[in-house]
């Protein structure tokens, strides 16, 4: 019996998590292992076949002060983690993404269980924005093995001395499934031929709501006025944010629908497929767009006190937040930054990439060159693979 504990944290992380979960269960039937796992996340990890000790999906926040309120939570939960492994030791511990508070677990774990090897899966993203060594030094000083799923991020951690594999991007085998095609998705959703569709996708996390949603419905709504027969849908992540996107797009007039979270993994493929243009934050979504091919575009914002510290304090400097960009080293897809972070600014963006072919070909000509950055179907099995050799060879 082979015991992995697999952490991670918020609605993005939670996906990927079940994710692993299936690829380690499918891999360990091939080489007739038997798997006890134990994940920190959410409910796509327990459904995948995982024992949750704790439900993480909501505990994430941007920032430096935004997160201080999440502090004690976390420690608590890390020291009952802890006490549950120390009874009883893991073979192996898989870290995924959930920066701060998987850096945290991890270095507590290495010295409670120093036999233990911890491979970090998704790791913090360093190579796109550094804040310096030591954040890397951390990593490294609890890491066995990294496993990348960007090129760059993989030549960047073997710059620095880790042992990394790359596998590709996980949306891939996503992807790679079989989906649904634009007009029976439209069919599906009872839209109009005539009928264009924009996707809001805002928050993750419950700070981005208020950041992020004022706007972006302030957009929808001149979008909605220009073109009446605009359809706008809105993906809420977590069951609490139901609630205020219904209240948003009626204070704003806005004619749409709020795609509740518990229908969100039911619907997305059919929404996606339908769309013509989405406004979001950045983050994991912008290649998911981009993989099924949807125009779109971007913003973020944070608080002042983080924007200050970060600019003037840190000196730090960002070339591209959407990986999209990243990746391609181009800004393909348009950003809007804090105070350029405006439903005025969404709305010039927005509308040649409905309304001018050119445009939004361009974009998607890109997709297809950002699609082959990020390697070829079978990431989670790959990714299964690289965690069970690590573990059960020292086993043997």
């Amino acid at each position: 019996m082979i015991r992995l504990l697999i952490s991670t944290g918020e609605v993005s992380g939670d996906l990927q998590g079940g994710l692993l979960i299936q690829a380690l269960y499918r891999e360990a039937q091939r080489r007739n292992l038997l798997l006890e796992l134990l994940a920190i996340g959410g409910h796509r990890m327990r459904n995948a076949g995982a024992e949750l000790l704790a439900d993480t999906t909501s505990m994430g926040a941007i920032g430096f002060w935004e997160p201080l309120f999440l502090i004690l939570p976390t420690l608590r939960l890390q020291r009952r983690v802890g006490a549950v492994l120390k009874q009883k030791p893991p073979d192996g511990i898989v870290l995924i993404d959930y920066m701060g508070a998987n850096v945290r677990l991890g270095r507590r774990l290495k010295r409670l269980l120093p036999q233990v090897p911890i491979i970090y899966y998704i790791a913090p993203q360093e190579w796109a924005w550094r804040f310096g060594r030591g954040r890397t030094t951390h990593l490294l000083s609890f890491t066995n093995r990294i496993i990348a799923i960007f090129p760059e991020e993989a030549a960047f951690y073997a710059r620095e001395g880790a042992k990394v594999t790359w596998v590709g991007h996980p949306l891939l085998d996503i992807g790679s499934r079989e989906a649904p095609d634009r007009n029976s998705s439209r069919q599906y959703l009872g839209l109009a031929a005539s009928e264009q569709q924009l996707l809001l996708l805002p928050a993750s996390r419950p700070q981005e709501l208020r950041y992020l949603m004022p706007v972006l419905v302030q957009a929808a709504a001149e979008l909605q006025r220009r073109n009446p027969s605009l359809h706008v849908l809105v993906l809420a992540s977590l069951p609490s944010f139901d609630k205020f996107l219904r209240r948003a797009l009626s204070n704003a007039k806005v004619r749409g629908r709020v795609i509740a979270a518990s229908q969100v993994d039911e619907l997305k493929p059919y929404l996606i497929a339908a769309a013509d243009l989405a406004l979001g934050k950045s983050g994991t979504v912008n290649l998911e767009l981009a993989l099924q091919g949807v125009p779109q575009v971007v913003g973020y914002r944070v608080s002042k006190i983080t924007a200050f510290i970060a600019r003037y304090i840190l000196r730090f400097r960002v070339e591209h937040i959407s990986p999209v960009n990243l990746l391609l080293r181009e800004r393909l897809v348009p950003e809007l930054l804090q105070s350029k972070f405006t439903s005025e600014a969404l709305v010039e963006q927005a509308v040649p990439l409905l309304e001018d072919e050119d445009r939004r070909q361009h974009m998607l000509d890109g997709y297809v060159r950002l699609k082959k950055l990020l390697g070829v179907p079978g990431v989670t099995d790959r990714a299964a693979a690289t965690i069970l050799n690590q573990i059960v060879s020292p086993l043997e």
